[in-house]
């Protein structure tokens, strides 16, 4: 009889497998039938067929989190992770927590799914508290202040970080301490606290060092280094820390390779070396990425920061838009680079006039007025060139950079030494009187 059943729900599996393509619902409603069945029959007796019922279970639950997050269904997912506690109420703990990670990992796949991922994270650490499955608690906190930090909610990531960072301190748990202090680091990043964010860093630096750390999470330590040491502009350490971190998630085929690449090109534009960014994609392992639009994307912000024209720089932005906004490193550094352009292109316009129109200035570089008239503005205050803005006429006066004159100085400096002859003399007499 048992083994009719260990058939029956073999035969279940392929025909959902065969199914899930063209068929999804059809699938839905086999894998559904396989749990229901082995919900049942998990009261046997017989360790043997407990076992192989374990086994169905597992894999129709893999099988339907699979079909759920290839039909982009967040919600099923979810009530399939829900649903599976019985199931992982009666298996280790280690296959627990593996079996929920794995179906977490379904989301990923599921464009805006965060929110339904973190109530699903909530239900589930409460389950884990109340079941004592401390590590498994532990880790789904981790990971939902990972989507916190995603969706830009700073305030409840610290709060939880804070709580998550007693406990593990307690537990001594390093692996999970180094995680969750790489988190802390972002975190504040994120909110600009840059001192703590280093301190985070340094932090979790000092746990990995006092234990085996795996190459993912050492190239996401290299890439935050890399993000802070950008932030301080200083590309040429950023430029080397996000080389490891390249080289690290290559060798592994990590998707987070690419982005670790355009960090590296970034750097070579922000140090003012637009040029080594085509001689550095014919490196062997850039090569694969060389013809992706995230890298085009870099390509067309060097050649136009090459040629210091504004409106070449405007159009990769509007051209490359999702590849060089979605990644707020990349967009505050552009920024930058975009101030300066501008900063670039205002000087070479005005410098040989003696009186220029604003709106001239204006049409020429292909600005509004009104923002133009603000960065000459700031330029004047910053002394980057000398000159009024004459609002009444609408134009700029330039003048020459003023030749400094060194009389009040040097008459301070010439009191100061008869100052001192003085009080020599004074000296003197003293000892001759």
């Amino acid at each position: 009889m048992a083994t009719s059943s260990k058939i029956s729900v073999a035969d279940l599996l392929k025909q959902a497998e065969a199914a899930s393509k063209s068929r999804p619902q059809e699938a839905e409603n086999i894998y559904k039938q396989i749990l229901a069945n082995s919900s049942v029959s998990s009261a046997t007796p017989r360790d043997e067929d407990h076992a192989q019922d374990l086994r169905d279970q597992e894999v129709a639950l893999l099988k339907l989190g699979e079909l759920y997050r290839d039909t982009k269904n967040a919600q099923g997912l979810a009530e399939v992770i829900t649903h599976s506690r019985a199931f992982m109420s009666s298996t280790a703990k280690a296959k627990t927590a593996k079996l929920i990670r794995t179906l977490l990992d379904y989301f990923n796949s599921i464009p805006g799914s965060q929110n339904v991922q973190m109530k699903t994270l909530t239900d589930n650490i409460t389950w884990a508290k109340s079941e004592k499955r401390i590590f498994l608690k532990h880790s789904l906190e981790t990971r939902l202040v990972g989507l916190q930090l995603e969706t830009q909610q700073y305030k409840p990531a610290l709060s939880l970080i804070d709580t998550l960072l007693t406990e593990l301190k307690r537990l001594d748990d390093k692996m999970i301490l180094t995680e969750v202090h790489l988190l802390e680091s972002r975190v504040y990043r994120g909110i600009g606290n840059l001192a703590k964010s280093k301190a985070a860093l340094t932090s979790s630096r000092t746990a990995a060092n006092s234990i085996y750390c795996p190459p993912s999470l050492q190239a996401a330590l290299d890439l935050q280094s890399g993000v802070l040491h950008a932030e301080d502009k200083d590309y040429k350490t950023a430029y080397s820390y996000f080389f490891e971190a390249f080289e690290n998630l290559s060798a592994q085929g990590e998707e987070g390779a690419l982005g670790a690449l355009k960090y590296m090109l970034l750097c070579k534009v922000m140090l003012n070396l637009p040029e080594d960014v085509n001689s550095l994609l014919t490196i062997k392992l850039a090569l694969k990425y060389a013809s992706m639009r995230d890298v085009e994307s870099m390509r067309a912000i060097a050649r136009a920061h090459q040629n210091r024209n504004l409106a070449d720089f405007e159009k990769a932005l509007r051209d490359y838009k999702e590849e060089l906004s979605s990644d707020s490193t990349i967009r505050s550094h552009l920024a930058a680079l975009y101030d300066t352009l501008l900063e670039q292109n205002l000087l070479r316009i005005v410098e040989p006039y003696e009186v220029v129109e604003i709106e001239h200035v204006a049409e020429t570089v292909g600005q509004e007025r009104q923002a133009v008239e603000a960065k000459l503005s700031q330029m004047i205050l910053d002394k980057v060139f000398y000159g009024v803005l004459d609002q009444g006429r609408g134009c700029l006066l330039v003048y020459e950079q003023p030749e400094a004159d060194n009389t009040y100085g040097a008459a301070i400096e010439t009191l100061a030494q008869v100052g001192k002859v003085v009080e020599s003399l004074y000296a003197k007499t003293v000892r001759i009187a």
